[in-house]
């Protein structure tokens, strides 16, 4: 190669280099700037503008600390996030399927059993709620049922005591709440750690053989949430627990019901000893999928948000549905319509369980109905309503569940499928104590 042939190739190779070079430094350019902007926004970040006591539960004074999280909390008010099961709309259950007041005869939850709105409106709800209306058959209740309504309910504990807490006539607590669910229910005022905040859940673990004080900041994620969103009942006393002792599972609590001699109530027609579930949403997250992968309650109820350089929470907290860009399809190759599309298809194949197995169960308390019209006695229809009982406890366990069906829906329709096998077997049994009275 001559000399002007090999200065045209070098001369080339120089000319690219120095090409690549211009391009990599205003990356790197841009790169350094965007960090840099970020450490800038970072550090405007509001550290502890206004200081906040100890037992504040006025969430907007939370907010001048934290605005981006409190402007996102006030959007739980907000009641036109209506999905096609559920969300914030407050629908009544009642009317879409009416069967649940005969399931629950005698029982106040037969009178009114509306959706859920969003998180501000937990207080003026419990207010208004007509199951407290003697006028319409309802039961005042005590101050146990302000327990997951008011981020005031854990000073007012403090101050009476738990017991008296729960004790209190219901609208002695009343008078002396202020603000409905807040920042204080599940943060540390000083250090913004995850802290449980009712007495119920850290007595539910102990009974476990767990420390609440020694947990992951993955597992506080989802038990800041299970402080209400869990399955409870009344002890002697009104003394509100969760009947944790053996395990999760319907048939755990149901052995801890059965050796407490427990009951909600007494079945208006069947005269069964009935229990009713409380939204055992957390129990039922457990055995699901999402769980299994190391997953939160708030990694799709209350996912992460970027404004500028600042990653936060969000607490808007509302159904995955209503957020599909930001939740479900950050870990699915799915697109919004498909997502949305097989989430209703898990909803679909449960409510259609739920219905069988509340016909099964309406079945079944009219069979012992009318074999004690025959002339049976309680002591021949104890199996009978035993076996009503129990299946009735299955089936409100997976209805009384937000998502309906999707936080497990393996679990969900195993639950099921057993809550109508032993529906059959109490009709049977009732049909065999009339043949007996023939």
């Amino acid at each position: 190669m001559n000399n002007r042939g090999l200065f045209m190739k070098t001369g080339w190779l120089g000319w690219v280099v120095f090409t690549g070079s211009l391009i990599v430094v205003f990356i790197m350019g841009v790169v350094i700037t965007s960090v840099m902007e970020r450490r800038a926004e970072t550090r405007l970040l509001p550290q502890a503008i206004v200081p906040i006591p100890e037992g504040e539960t006025d969430p907007a004074l939370w907010g001048k600390n934290f605005p981006r999280e409190y402007d996102r909390f006030l959007l739980t008010a907000d009641t036109t996030g209506r999905t096609k099961y559920g969300g914030s709309y407050p629908f009544s259950h009642l009317e879409r399927d009416t069967l649940l007041a005969y399931l629950w005869a005698g029982y106040p939850f037969a009178i009114e059993y509306n959706e859920d709105r969003g998180h501000q409106w937990a207080l003026l709800d419990v207010r208004k709620t007509g199951r407290r209306d003697p006028g319409k058959g309802g039961k005042p209740g005590t101050g146990a049922c302000m327990t997951c309504k008011t981020a005031d309910a854990p000073g007012l504990m403090e101050e009476i005591g738990v017991a008296g807490f729960y004790a209190t006539p219901f609208a002695e607590v009343d008078a002396r709440v202020r603000h409905s669910i807040g920042c204080s229910d599940c943060h540390d005022p000083k250090t913004m750690a995850l802290v449980i905040t009712r007495p119920a859940l850290r007595e539910a673990l102990v009974s476990m053989g767990k420390n609440p004080d020694s947990l992951s900041h993955q597992e506080m994620r989802s038990l800041v949430c299970a402080q209400c969103h869990s399955e409870y009942f009344m002890a002697t006393g009104s003394y509100l627990t969760f009947p944790w002792k053996y395990g999760l599972s319907p048939e755990a609590m149901e052995r801890f019901y059965d050796e407490a001699g427990f009951a909600d109530w007494v079945h208006a027609d069947s005269k069964a000893r009935m229990i009713k579930m409380q939204h055992p949403d957390y129990e039922m997250f457990t055995t699901g999928i999402h769980a299994f992968s190391g997953l939160a309650c708030p990694d799709c109820h209350m996912p992460y948000m970027a404004e500028g350089g600042v990653k936060f929470t969000d607490h808007y907290i509302q159904s995955p549905l209503n957020n599909i860009g930001n939740t479900c399809v950050r870990c699915h190759e799915w697109d919004e319509d498909e997502t949305r599309a097989r989430v209703e298809t898990i909803q679909d194949n449960n409510q259609q369980l739920l219905q069988r197995a509340e016909l099964a169960l309406v079945a079944a308390h009219r069979e012992i109905v009318m074999a004690s019209g025959a002339g049976a006695t309680d002591e021949q229809l104890a199996r009978a309503r035993a076996l009503v009982r129990s299946a009735q406890l299955r089936w409100d366990y997976v209805s009384a569940n937000n998502g309906m069906g999707f936080h497990s829906p393996q679990e969900a329709a195993r639950i099921l499928a057993t809550s109508i096998d032993l529906a059959h077997q109490a009709r049977e049994s009732a049909m065999q104590c009339a043949k007996k009275e023939k």
